[in-house]
């Protein structure tokens, strides 16, 4: 079956199919476009163009300072990149010491990992409680907005719903576009509080418009903790365990900031640089998370594995997981990217810190969960190979390792949160980091971000349009 469509003087016929329209006009279209989009890989190379503003020897391009965080991954000897074991800091702090000190005391530490970001220092306990207070007050939604907002107007991706609700909350706050800093605070404070409740809102309400599952909401409570209101918002019986409550809350330390450098953050400072608003620099870092390059990596790892499990009969057998990794590698089995999601880090070689905790804490809860053991061992297994696979495929020796994404999901996994949050569960971590770059970029940075790029157009003659 076919049909003729015609607009703004463009005529396209469509063919259907059951998947929908597949236009032969469409693909002439997109065949101009790549004409004239071509520009040779050595080119860049040429020009001295750092792609992805990346150096050649992968390390980032210096375009800011920050005090807010910092990643260690290697040490540079006669200019030469050595692989070292990763460290991730907030605020000069090693996170792991955080995350000790919060595990001794048992006291849920996201919060604490908040105060730390935007404001500098470790909290006082009457600070922290203070804190506790405050995001418990700003939980709640504004009224109507879950009705206005999310539940008429489902969305199959629960990122999009959360770029969509941030910027549909600059119309809900009375002073938007004041750019001070005690207005930037308080904004900050809001959307931290808030972000878990819209994602919770919008995961339920895609399970009963997409899903077609009940769907439940519960009063807020705003005694909890962030770790703790996420699990009472997605559990149907609002139980959950003390230890289970603790490993969410460790998983949202790890995620809460990674420097000004990475995708998101960098989006959310350029955005900040140009003086918008917060909720449009917040929606920006929230789109740029949701790329399988980037946070939607943690879904797309059990994506992978999942595929993995499902046409490997012997997960024990390395010769069979390394020869499908061969073949995900080469683009014939997964998604066809040729990535094993999961493994490698632009900064971290030898280790990812985030990954070591994450790991040790799956290990830990594998055998309590069945079938979970299999399924870690197995993890381990391919976290082995990959860099052997890398390196028969592509002749690749340079060190790598698995990062966050890995065991973020399996983890998740065993706390039984569905795969539609885990990604939203980065961005609702990430939170405070976005909030304290876009901060650090209005108060010290003041100049608005404008890379430049080399033309390769050359100048040509306007033609009349008969005699083209």
């Amino acid at each position: 079956m076919s049909c003729r469509g015609q607009k703004r003087g463009i005529t396209l016929e469509k063919q259907t199919d059951s998947k929908g329209f597949v236009s032969k006009e469409l693909q002439d279209l997109c065949n101009e476009v790549r004409r004239s989009n071509r520009i040779p890989s050595e080119d860049f190379t040429a020009y001295g163009v750092k792609r992805g503003l990346r150096n050649p020897d992968g390390t980032g391009v210096l375009a800011g300072l920050t005090k807010i965080s910092n990643v260690h991954g290697y040490l540079i000897n006669d200019n030469i990149r050595v692989p070292d074991q990763g460290v991730l800091t907030y605020r000069g702090i090693d996170v792991s010491e955080i995350v000790e000190g919060c595990r001794k005391a048992d006291r849920f530490g996201y919060e604490e990992v908040v105060w730390l970001l935007l404001f500098g220092q470790l909290p006082a306990q009457a600070q922290l409680n203070k804190l506790h207070q405050v995001l418990g007050y700003y939980r709640e939604l504004p009224e109507n907005f879950a009705e206005d907002m999310i539940l008429k107007a489902p969305s199959r991706n629960i990122m999009n719903k959360l770029a969509r609700s941030v910027l549909a909350l600059y119309s809900y706050d009375d002073n938007p576009d004041d750019s001070s800093l005690e207005n930037n605070i308080r904004q900050s404070l809001q959307l931290i509080a808030q972000l878990p409740a819209i994602m919770t809102y919008a995961y339920q309400v895609k399970r009963r418009r997409f899903d077609k599952q009940s769907m439940f909401f519960h009063p807020v409570d705003p005694t909890q903790s962030v770790a703790e209101s996420i699990l009472d918002a997605i559990r149907p019986d609002r139980k959950f365990t003390h230890d289970e409550a603790h490993l969410l809350d460790l998983c949202m330390m790890l995620h809460a900031e990674h420097s000004g450098g990475n995708n998101s953050t960098f989006a959310v400072r350029v955005l900040s640089s140009s003086g918008t608003d917060i909720y449009s620099a917040i929606a920006a870092g929230i789109g740029s998370l949701k790329g399988p390059k980037h946070g939607g990596a943690n879904h797309r790892v059990m994506m992978m594995m999942n595929d993995l499990m499902e046409h490997v009969d012997d997960w024990g057998s390395e010769r069979q997981v390394y020869d499908y990794l061969v073949k995900i590698v080469n683009k014939e089995v997964g998604d066809h990217s040729g990535l094993i999601y999961g493994m490698g880090h632009a900064v971290y070689t030898l280790s990812d810190p985030r990954a070591v905790m994450l790991k040790r804490e799956a290990e830990k809860l594998a055998p309590q969960h069945e079938g979970m053991q299999a399924k870690f061992e197995l993890f381990e297994l391919v976290e082995k190979l990959a860099p052997k696979v890398f390196e028969e495929v592509h002749g690749d020796t340079k060190t790598i390792s698995a990062n966050v994404d890995f065991y973020s999901g399996l983890v998740y996994e065993m706390l039984n949160i569905p795969p539609d949050l885990y990604t939203p569960l980065f961005a609702v971590s990430r939170m405070p980091g976005w909030c304290a770059h876009r901060i650090e970029e209005i108060e010290t940075a003041r100049r608005i971000m404008r890379p430049a790029y080399l033309s390769l157009s050359r100048r040509r003659p306007y033609v009349p349009i008969e005699e083209r």
